[in-house]
């Protein structure tokens, strides 16, 4: 293995042990912070020494498997099922469910992301208030192309556990996302996949 190859698989692993230990959420923070680790050589957080987020999150994922393989099944079963919660309770916004509780990846410190679709932020803020349901905001920007978009988070909490609620747009709702991990379409499923999903992975009764 050359030297660059090692340099990016430490990071890599780093990385992963950051979000995994640290509860660092987004790959570039995680990414940068493990780069600084290796010294303040610019070779050494730039170029081709960097992992890409889908190299990291395969470390990730075999930091979970070593940590949490025998809760990890009962867990996404659980988080699912309060996911599937939720996503009926926001049905008049069109929800779709993304993120690790789609794709089975979850760890113990995962939150249940969804996307909600409606004409302004306010508008699911007054659905909250009105069924007396805590939640926090905060206006994250996210690069499109060229150009930075505001997208309005809610953090809800159900359990112990975050429920994240990006609002998009309803015109927004045909166009998927990319993935951070793939730079492909992001997977999502509405209420009626997640339903099968769970209905297939539930266990068979003999």
């Amino acid at each position: 293995m050359k030297r660059e190859d090692k340099i990016r698989l430490s990071i890599a692993r780093e990385a992963a042990r950051i979000m995994y230990e640290e509860g660092v959420k987004e790959y570039r923070d995680a990414k940068r912070k493990a780069a600084r680790a290796f010294g303040p050589e610019k070779a050494l957080s730039l170029g081709s020494h960097l992992p890409s987020n889908a190299e990291i999150h395969e470390e990730l994922a075999r930091l979970v498997r070593m940590h949490e393989g025998e809760a990890q099944p009962e867990r996404l079963l659980r988080m699912r099922l309060l996911a599937l919660s939720w996503l009926e309770l926001f049905e008049p916004f069109r929800p779709y469910l993304v993120g690790s509780v789609l794709t089975g990846t979850v760890r113990e410190q995962s939150d249940i992301d969804i996307h909600l679709f409606a004409e302004s932020p306010e508008e699911v803020e007054s659905f909250l208030d009105e069924r007396e349901i805590p939640y926090e905001q905060e206006t994250v920007s996210i690069r499109c192309g060229d150009e930075f978009r505001d997208y309005c988070h809610l953090y809800l909490e159900d359990d112990g556990i975050v429920i994240d609620c990006t609002v998009y747009e309803p015109s927004e709702r045909h166009r998927k996302p990319k993935s951070s991990i793939t730079g492909r379409p992001m997977e999502r499923a509405d209420a009626a996949r997640l339903r099968k999903l769970i209905a297939e992975s539930a266990p068979k009764e003999d």
